[in-house]
């Protein structure tokens, strides 16, 4: 086993710090998205809505399956 210089870790620390605001940043718009219904009126919902719709959760399914071994990921 190689030993790392501590600046090596530091520098992952400091890009994985990063690609967390990133990911906070995203998931607080999409929260703020969902807190409005996807900009669309209940009355104005359509299978074009739907599609959008199911394409975004399969989008985030992908992620959280990864994120929690599960689905396709499952061990």
């Amino acid at each position: 086993m190689t030993n790392r210089p501590a600046k090596d870790n530091a520098e992952a620390l400091a890009a994985f710090l990063t690609a967390k605001v990133d990911i906070d940043a995203m998931l607080t718009r999409l929260q703020g998205f969902s807190g409005e219904h996807f900009n669309t009126s209940p009355d104005d919902v359509n299978w074009g809505d739907v599609g959008t719709l199911t394409h975004y959760a399969s989008k985030l399914r992908e992620i959280t399956d990864s994120a929690f071994d599960e689905g396709e990921h499952a061990d």
